[in-house]
């Protein structure tokens, strides 16, 4: 098995849950907003753990490399993972620490009329300020990282008859193949679990605005 079934499901659900976010920020639907940000939240933070619990190709380890792997693929194509190549390796990581960010700065985010983040009002108002900026840099980030993303994995996939995208439905396809058996999935079920609880204590125990009377 090359991607496991854990992986595979947070790339799919993480694609509907940007576009989601995307949409509902977009059409001031702020509760929904909010809630799709949590799910992405917790899938994002569980696919870094997953990078070093998971399966052998899902891990870190297996796909990023240092500069060395790098000028290996770039001048000779040479790649020690039959999973991501160095460069797919390093895009993954930054992908998934601008979603990171993304989330947590919407936890501190205001659209100064109506809806405010969990941790509002336990931020200072600079503090606030800032994560705001951070919220709204990071968003165009992400959309420029996700047409490169879509872009070059479109040319794998047609011009160099790469399967990318059969892999990642599939967990296999000819020619890429994994090269140990998967970690049980029930490991993913038991992580996500625990997250999306410790996200739900953090937004119960944030603190709340001042009465007005």
């Amino acid at each position: 098995m090359l991607w496991d079934l854990p992986t595979r499901l947070f790339h799919w659900v993480i694609v509907v849950c940007v576009c989601l976010s995307w949409w509902s920020g977009e059409e001031g639907e702020f509760e929904r907003h909010a809630w799709f940000g949590y799910t992405a939240l917790v899938l994002v933070t569980f696919r870094i753990v997953w990078g070093f619990l998971g399966s052998r190709h899902s891990r870190f380890s297996d796909f990023l490399t240092g500069p060395g792997g790098i000028r290996a693929y770039v001048q000779h194509g040479q790649s020690r993972s039959v999973g991501h190549n160095p460069l797919g390796g390093w895009s993954v990581l930054a992908l998934l620490v601008l979603l990171l960010v993304q989330g947590l700065s919407g936890l501190f985010n205001s659209d100064d009329l109506m809806f405010e983040g969990p941790f509002y009002f336990g931020a200072a108002s600079g503090f606030r300020d800032f994560m705001g900026v951070v919220h709204e840099l990071v968003f165009y980030a992400l959309c420029c990282f996700i047409a490169v993303h879509v872009a070059v994995v479109s040319w794998y996939q047609w011009r160099r008859k790469i399967p990318l995208i059969q892999a990642m439905i599939f967990g296999r396809a000819e020619g890429r193949e994994g090269q140990s058996p998967p970690v049980s999935p029930w490991l993913a079920v038991i992580i996500v679990a625990a997250l999306a609880l410790i996200l739900w204590w953090a937004i119960s125990a944030a603190p709340q605005p001042e009465p007005f009377w």
